[in-house]
């Protein structure tokens, strides 16, 4: 498909990707200002091994085990679903919980909501965390020191889990919202240990609630190892690494793409900074912003959208403006 447009001010090819769970869309405007779609498929083992890579190999006349030529690119801006469905199919990190002393349980209990009352068989959702361990430490609601971070016993806990090859840790201690010493020297500790990713709650979301914070960083810890290996295939093929230094909006030293993914609050985030908790309804978001923005160039205010993948599908309305959400299950 190719829709003549007004030459572009950019003498470089730009990028739109969308990955799926079956197919990657791939929109291109070429330094010509014409732009291009082309759609693969999402996962094409011993053809290439990313497609949202390939799409733009393609575009650019490059084979697919080639290098992508990255100087003649401006910038990529991509929706994926890989943290969506890692969550949904349960294929996220092996994770530790680490809670304040007595509350082992507190994160399966949640607030005892039962969506079906009257049910005589409670199906609970499975945890995402492999395995919790309790800190012994305490730190009351006013900031007083009730238990200091008992150091030694946590060190062997988490050389424990170490050693049973779980690498990724999500720590949630009691008003660590407000009083977060304990927290901040315990992942400390964990990073010292080895762990490779390590999320601290006070980090990841500072709630008052420590179900809803517990709940979000035990996410991030499950999704973003997962999510951060993506982004860094992607980013290292055009020129350099997210995890690296980037200069400001995310372009890489090297090459100067521009890498930026569609995140649930709706906008875009540079890759260094896209996280799993920033990815999970990132979908659903694009959708719907792409589908509002589109229906007003059509004279449409009110819009019901219908989006069915290979893995989820995806139901929306807007009724003239966006209706934000800040928490989801």
């Amino acid at each position: 498909m190719a829709v003549p447009t007004p030459a572009s001010n950019s003498p470089k090819w730009n990028f739109w990707i969308d990955r799926g769970g079956t197919f990657t869309d791939v929109v291109a405007r070429t330094p010509a200002g014409e732009i291009l779609a082309r759609k693969v498929l999402s996962e094409n083992p011993g053809v290439y091994d990313d497609a949202a890579l390939e799409g733009i190999r393609q575009f650019l006349g490059v084979k697919s085990d080639a290098s992508i030529p990255a100087h003649l690119i401006e910038a990529v801006k991509m929706g994926t679903t890989v943290a969506t469905n890692a969550l949904l199919e349960r294929k996220g990190e092996r994770t530790l919980l680490v809670i304040t002393q007595g509350l082992k349980d507190q994160l399966e209990i949640g607030y005892q909501a039962r969506p079906d009352i009257f049910a005589k068989e409670i199906i609970k959702p499975e945890m995402l965390y492999t395995r919790v361990i309790e800190a012994t430490e305490r730190v009351r609601a006013d900031g007083t020191v009730e238990a200091t971070l008992d150091e030694a016993i946590l060190k062997r806990d988490l050389r424990a889990a170490l050693t049973d090859d779980i690498k990724s840790v999500a720590f949630a201690f009691m008003h660590s919202y407000a009083h977060p010493a304990h927290e901040k020297r315990a992942a400390e500790i964990a990073k010292k240990l080895g762990f490779t990713y390590v999320a601290a709650s006070h980090d990841v979301s500072p709630l008052i609630k420590i179900v809803g914070r517990g709940d979000t960083t035990v996410a991030d810890a499950y999704l973003s190892p997962i999510l951060r290996r993506y982004v860094d295939k992607v980013a290292g093929a055009l020129g350099g690494s997210a995890s690296g230094d980037r200069l400001p909006g995310g372009e890489s030293p090297e090459a100067s793409v521009r890498v930026m993914f569609m995140a649930s609050s709706g906008g875009l985030t540079s890759a260094d900074l896209f996280l799993g908790r920033d990815a999970i309804l990132s979908g659903p978001a694009g959708g719907i912003v792409g589908m509002a923005e589109t229906a007003k160039l059509a004279g449409f205010e009110k819009v019901i959208g219908f989006d069915m993948g290979g893995t989820s599908t995806d139901v929306s309305h807007f009724a003239g403006d966006y209706e934000r959400s800040f928490e989801t299950e």
